[in-house]
């Protein structure tokens, strides 16, 4: 299969598409900057200068694809800022979002043109955006975020499924990453193995 994963450089997007390279997929990594890591499990092709932000520059990179048409993308890319009520800072709030909430609609329609009939998409969300889970407060605006992707989801469902398309959210574990600061249950690896079936 021909799958794109957006956010790849590190983390669970690097463990994910190791795996499915390992798996004989043609994997397309797309992420800002090319680590070293994600060089060394040399997927089908490298985009990088990929802002789920900025639409014009990711149309500009996905131009590289040519007539390629990908049966699965999985979106990961994701920013989280320690921000609680009592430090409660705006301009982080809304970084998040942009990222969390935003970029992943923005991501999905510019690669709407190249995805195959029957494709699948996978965004990756998170327990925090939970708002019936929410036991303990902290991380607020990764939380608010996340609870704005999964309605952003919910939605896009909607309209892409009459287009054959499916699309899922998935949550991938409290997972030990940079973002967690290596805290969490599971690994990247375990993660990224549970995500790929």
């Amino acid at each position: 299969m021909k799958i794109g994963v957006v956010g790849s450089n590190r983390g669970i997007g690097l463990s994910l598409v190791g795996q499915l390279v390992r798996f004989r997929h043609q994997v397309y990594a797309f992420c800002r900057n090319a680590s070293e890591e994600l060089r060394s499990v040399r997927p089908k092709n490298i985009i990088e200068n990929f802002d789920v932000t900025n639409q014009a520059a990711m149309r500009v990179s996905l131009s590289s694809l040519g007539s390629v048409k990908l049966d699965w993308l999985t979106h990961v890319a994701g920013l989280l800022r320690p921000v609680t009520f009592s430090s409660f800072n705006k301009s982080s709030v809304f970084e998040q979002f942009k990222v969390n909430a935003v970029g992943p609609s923005l991501t999905v329609q510019v690669f709407l043109p190249y995805l195959a009939q029957s494709s699948k998409i996978g965004i990756l969300t998170s327990k925090l955006g939970s708002i019936k889970q929410n036991a303990s407060g902290g991380s607020d605006g990764y939380r608010m975020s996340k609870s704005a992707l999964n309605m952003a989801g919910k939605s896009m469902s909607g309209e892409l499924h009459p287009k054959g398309i499916a699309l899922f959210l998935l949550h991938p574990g409290f997972v030990m990453t940079d973002m967690t600061g290596f805290r969490g249950n599971i690994d990247q690896s375990d993660s990224a193995t549970h995500l790929s079936k």
